[in-house]
């Protein structure tokens, strides 16, 4: 599915507790409300490890680059500062 307002594709996943598609817009089921499970089928309740990240170039976004090189939020190639 795609978001209405920015055209990125989202994630749809199936609840493992309440057996419902959702987006997966979050860590939890927007039906049930428990903790969905990740790609691995594992909840997961670590901490992400945020000490690798690598943000946007583009200084007005937020988002960070993603393992293909582009910006998570914008879409936006990563350009290191020269």
């Amino acid at each position: 599915m795609r978001c209405e307002e920015c055209s990125r594709e989202i994630d749809g996943v199936v609840c493992g507790a309440c057996g419902r598609s959702v987006l997966r817009l979050g860590p939890f089921c927007c039906h049930c409300g428990r903790r969905l499970e990740n790609e691995a089928g594992q909840q997961s309740d670590e901490e992400p490890d945020f000490s690798n990240r690598v943000l946007c170039s583009d200084g007005t976004c937020i988002g960070i680059i993603n393992e293909q090189g582009t910006c998570k939020v914008c879409g936006k190639p990563y350009t290191p500062e020269s």
